[in-house]
């Protein structure tokens, strides 16, 4: 009979305890399941979704500091610029002052140079002049001497002798 039974078995004319032990064997599982499959499957989502959401919000925040550090890299780069600019300002403001002070001092010392020169020239002549007036005293004197110690007895030939010495004296 119970081979009639089976021989008599077709899923789809389903007889009261197939439905009975179907539903219970369902529920069952569904039971089991639900305590030991879906429960870590959805922390297992819901820990997923939270790593997701946290790396969306890093790589937000990533992007924000990427932004606020171009933002301050070009602002240091316009002020690196401004102060190289700067730099080479004073550079060219010191440069030219260098020389500025340079053709000054150049003038200056060409001036201390020329005046001392100047001084020079005019101590020089002066003593050339003190010398040539002692030599005219001395020749003066030795035409003297001469004159004194010769005795003449006109004066035509007092006067000869003086201007023979007088040439005498220009040819020295």
């Amino acid at each position: 009979m119970l081979f009639i039974q089976l021989l008599d078995f077709s899923p789809i004319k389903p007889d009261l305890g197939l439905i009975l032990w179907t539903s219970v064997i369902f529920l069952l599982f569904l039971f089991m399941m639900s305590k030991m499959a879906f429960k870590p499957i959805a922390n297992a989502l819901r820990s997923r979704e939270n790593d997701i959401q946290s790396s969306l919000d890093e790589a937000k925040k990533a992007k924000a500091e990427m932004a606020s550090m171009k933002a301050e890299n070009e602002k240091l780069l316009v002020e690196a610029r401004e102060e190289r600019a700067a730099m080479l300002k004073d550079a060219k403001e010191a440069k030219s002052q260098i020389i500025s002070e340079a053709k000054t001092n150049a003038k200056l010392e060409a001036n201390k140079i020329l005046e001392s020169a100047k001084v020079e020239i005019v101590n020089q002549k002066n003593a050339a002049m003190v010398e040539m007036k002692n030599q005219v005293g001395s020749m003066a004197l030795d035409i003297a001497e001469k004159v004194i110690k010769k005795e003449l007895q006109n004066d035509a030939a007092h006067q000869s002798f003086v201007n023979t010495l007088v040439s005498e004296i220009k040819l020295n």
